[in-house]
């Protein structure tokens, strides 16, 4: 008796068959949670797109279009072109005020970062105490104003404590803010003084995230403090030394409190920084085209030197390994 040998059905792949059913509806439920993030990050970005929206995006538009008209908020704004342009190109005043401007900006970013660099390599190689770092930090904690306003009794001529130390060992009194050849360094220092703490920490940040392993293997080596700070530290902190760079500068072509409450742009427009002219054109004397102008102008000064930092100091490329 034959017996038919029955072969068993064919079966596709377990794996198979069920990755062939189930990959669609895996990718729909990706797509669908990919969806769903989506409309939850716009949600949390929301707020801070509108506040961009309102607070920066629309009044840089709105002053683009009011630097090419004439406008004093009494009557409509009308259409001049560029003479507000032609104007500020052949205004003495605006270019002092950006001489001026540029002499605050050097002093105030060389002796900040130097000063800036040594408090940080200070706090991260001999302590790093919480409470170093928070007294280091207490004056920029106050404001522009209270700052220049201290800075002003201290410096007084006549009253001030600073020139009174002076005058106790001898030193004749010196005008720091009503003097032209002393008063943008004053002012600068003063500058200094309330904003080295911050950048010191920001960089205090940055030597933190250098591995202490590469000051080990340099000391073995026999190599001092000095040639490892050349060495290791400065080109490994050169990302986060640009990124600070970059922010100070900013903020330096922006000053005005100081000045503001200081010395009010004097004497003799000695401190009649490109800000605080600006401001004076707009609200002193309702020229606010030409004011437009000239902010448009500082907006484009610091694009391309923002631009041209970041690409000199290679701020996005980093050493470590």
């Amino acid at each position: 008796m034959t017996i038919a040998s029955s072969s068993p059905p064919s079966r596709l792949p377990l794996g198979g068959a069920e990755g062939a059913r189930t990959t669609p509806r895996t990718q729909r439920a990706g797509a669908g949670e990919s969806r769903g993030d989506g409309r939850l990050a716009a949600v949390f970005l929301a707020p801070a797109l509108l506040g961009f929206a309102v607070f920066l995006l629309w009044p840089t538009l709105r002053g683009v279009y009011l630097s090419f008209t004439r406008f004093n908020l009494l009557t409509p704004a009308e259409w001049v072109g560029l003479d507000n342009y032609v104007r500020m190109v052949n205004d003495p005043i605006f270019w002092n005020s950006l001489a001026v401007t540029v002499e605050y900006v050097l002093i105030n970013i060389g002796v900040q970062t130097v000063a800036a660099l040594a408090i940080a390599v200070l706090l991260q190689r001999l302590t790093q105490s919480a409470l170093l770092r928070g007294i280091v930090l207490t004056p920029y904690l106050m404001s522009n104003v209270v700052a220049g306003l201290v800075w002003l009794w201290i410096l007084d001529t006549q009253l001030g404590i600073g020139n009174e130390i002076l005058a106790a060992v001898g030193v004749d009194r010196i005008p720091f803010l009503a003097d032209e050849a002393w008063a943008i360094p004053t002012i600068a220092l003063i500058n200094v003084w309330r904003h080295v703490g911050y950048t010191a920490l920001l960089l205090f940040a940055g030597l933190q995230a250098i591995p202490n392993d590469m000051y080990e293997a340099a000391r073995v080596d026999g190599a001092s403090e000095w040639r490892m700070f050349w060495r290791i530290t400065m080109p490994l902190l050169r990302p986060v030394l640009a990124v600070v760079l970059i922010m100070t500068v900013i903020g330096s072509f922006q000053v005005f409190d100081t000045v503001a409450v200081t010395t009010a742009g004097g004497p003799a427009n000695a401190t009649n920084v490109l800000q605080y002219y600006i401001y004076g054109s707009a609200f002193g004397r309702f020229q606010f085209g030409y004011a437009s102008a000239m902010s448009v102008a500082l907006l484009v000064v610091l694009s391309a030197i923002t631009v041209l930092q970041y690409r000199l100091t290679r701020a996005g490329r980093t050493d470590l390994g």
